[in-house]
Order: structure tokens, then C-alpha cells, then sequence
């Protein structure tokens, strides 16, 4: 059985809330979130799904997700695009729930209230 991880749900459109969403552990789960193939961005002890051909696309600028990414501590050159799904990781690499710390820092930037 697989069991479900809590992912904090980071999308493009401004005008959609910042939510989190019990979701399964297969990659093919998050190509439909990110919408096409995945890649990811790696932070201590969390990662984030992006659609990897999001600048060909192209999809729209993800300027929450960019600023969250940017918040918890990495330096990135690009912009972000497409809806994010930001996920723990253990030490075994097993995706996990998104940690606290990403999503009380969500809730401040984005002055909404997130619940599992």
C-alpha cells in the first residue's frame, strides 16, 4: 500500500490559493500537478516538483513560488514557471510531508492559513 504525503501546492496563477493536497507517491502523480515531465529543485531537507519544459512552453511566471524557494535559503538564477509541489525528503530520499518550517513561511508570505 502506498501511503500518502501531505505536498504544500504552489500555483502559477495568482488568482489560485496556496493549498496543501494528501497526494500519492508516484511520479506520475506529480506530472499531472506540474503538468508534463518533472524536474526538481533541492533545499535541505525539502524539494520542489517543476515542469521541466516550462520555459518552452511556455507557462506562466510562478512568482510565489520563486520568492519561497528564494526565502528558504537557495539561490537560484532562473525564474520559476508552472504550478510547484513542495515536498520533504528523507534521508533515504523518500519523498515525505512538506516540513513545517516551508509552510509557516508560506503562510506569512501569502497570508493564508494552511491545513493537512
Amino acid at each position: 500500500m502506498k501511503q500518502k504525503v501531505s505536498a504544500l501546492i504552489v500555483p502559477a496563477r495568482i488568482s489560485l490559493p496556496v493549498g496543501l493536497e494528501w497526494i500519492g507517491r508516484g511520479l506520475d502523480i506529480r506530472q499531472k500537478l506540474v503538468k508534463g515531465n518533472v524536474e526538481t529543485i533541492n533545499g535541505t531537507g525539502w524539494h520542489v516538483f517543476l515542469n521541466d519544459e516550462a520555459r518552452f512552453i511556455p507557462l506562466p511566471l510562478n512568482p510565489r513560488a520563486e520568492v519561497l524557494i528564494r526565502e528558504a535559503g537557495l539561490r537560484i538564477e532562473d525564474t520559476v514557471r508552472g504550478d510547484a509541489v513542495f515536498l520533504g525528503h528523507a534521508s533515504n530520499g523518500e519523498d515525505t510531508c512538506a516540513p513545517e518550517h516551508l509552510l509557516t513561511m508560506a503562510e506569512r508570505l501569502f497570508g493564508t492559513r494552511l491545513a493537512a
